[in-house]
C-alpha cells in the first residue's frame, strides 16, 4: 500500500510538532519537511480542522501540536487522512471484467485492514521517541 503525499506530509508535521516545543512557523515546517510552503499550508489547515494542530495568528504566530495528537493512533490517522480508498479500483470506467467472480478485491481489502491494524497501537509520541527525536530537532535548523 502506498500513502498519498498529503498523508506522508501530515505524519511528518505531527512528528516534528511532537519533538519540538513551542510554535513552529509554516516556513520552518516547509523547510524541515522539504515541501512547498503552499502545499504544507493546506496540510496544516486540514490537521488543524481535525484537531491535531493548534494555530496562533499574528506576527509571532505559528502552529503547535494539540495535546490529543500525541496519543493519536497512527492507524486511525492514516485511515482518516487517506479516506475510504481501496488498493485497487474495480468499479471504475470501464469496470473490471473480472469483478463478478474475482476474489482479489476481498484479499486486498483484508491486507489493507491488516496494514492499518499494524499501525493502530502506534502513537505519534511513539514515532518521536529517542533517538529519532534528536534527528527531528535538527531538521530545518541551520
Amino acid at each position: 500500500m502506498r500513502l498519498n503525499r498529503s498523508t506522508d506530509i501530515s505524519l511528518r508535521i505531527l512528528m516534528l510538532g511532537a519533538a519540538r516545543e513551542g510554535l513552529l512557523t509554516i516556513d520552518e515546517l516547509a523547510d524541515a519537511v522539504a515541501v512547498p510552503r503552499h502545499h504544507l499550508a493546506k496540510v496544516v489547515q486540514r490537521l488543524q480542522h481535525l484537531g491535531l494542530l493548534e494555530t496562533v495568528r499574528g506576527r509571532s504566530g505559528g502552529v503547535r501540536l494539540a495535546a490529543a495528537a500525541r496519543t493519536a493512533s497512527v492507524g486511525g490517522l492514516v485511515r482518516e487522512l487517506e479516506g475510504e480508498t481501496e488498493v485497487v479500483e474495480c468499479t471504475g470506467d470501464p469496470a473490471c471484467p473480472l469483478s463478478q467472480g474475482c476474489r482479489l478485491r476481498g484479499a486486498l481489502r483484508r491486507a489493507q485492514e491488516a496494514f492499518y491494524a499494524t499501525l493502530d497501537p502506534i502513537t505519534i509520541d511513539d514515532l518521536t521517541a529517542p533517538p529519532v527525536r534528536q534527528v527531528l530537532l535538527s531538521l530545518g535548523r541551520t
